[in-house]
């Protein structure tokens, strides 16, 4: 008799997905749960949710953000803009250049842009709202960061902490929702 057709035996699909001790993986992610974080005896199979394609997603995210937030902060600085409609413009762009960052992947996987736009919303808006609430209340809670001019230190340093802080706290927010078919999951069917 094939030692496959013991279940529990031999390794195999695990009832749940993911990936049996001894078998492989039949979650269809390919990840094979390498760095301990799913699949295995301990894991919960449900997607790659790993905490390197979850830090991939957030990098991702956080590039568009950045774009966005350090432009935001470059003009309203310069303009002379109080801080308050800094870090609205700020926001803004952020958003504006974190969509336009998936949609672009999403419009070379050949969907339309009503298509792209709809997978750019689910998958980096609850990414988006975490880093600009952490981003900005970081660069406002600074004493003087926000006043301080494109020239200074003290701008440059607050804004790079800042955006450090967002990308430690989004990390495991999008790895949640990965792990739950959402976020970046629903971009990544996209590429496949």
């Amino acid at each position: 008799m094939d030692h496959m057709d013991h279940a529990g035996h031999g390794g195999g699909a695990h009832p749940h997905g993911g990936i049996h001790p001894g078998g492989h993986d039949h979650t269809g992610t390919g990840s094979g749960g390498h760095d301990g974080s799913q699949g295995g005896p301990h894991g919960h199979g449900h997607g790659d949710a790993s905490w390197r394609t979850a830090a991939q997603a957030t990098l991702h995210c956080l590039t568009g953000c950045a774009i966005g937030e350090v432009l935001g902060m470059v003009i309203g600085t310069a303009a002379g803009l109080h801080a308050g409609a800094t870090v609205a413009l700020s926001v803004a762009l952020a958003f504006v250049f974190g969509y336009a960052l998936t949609m672009r992947g999403m419009l070379r996987a050949g969907l339309s842009l009503r298509q792209a736009l709809k997978v750019a919303l689910a998958a980096d808006t609850v990414s988006i709202v975490v880093m600009e609430i952490i981003d900005n209340t970081v660069m406002v809670a600074v004493p003087g960061a926000m006043d301080a001019g494109l020239t200074t230190v003290l701008f440059w340093a607050s804004l790079a902490f800042s955006l450090a802080l967002a990308f430690v706290v989004t990390v495991p927010v999008n790895r949640w929702m990965i792990a739950r078919g959402r976020g970046h999951a629903v971009a990544h069917a996209h590429h496949h």
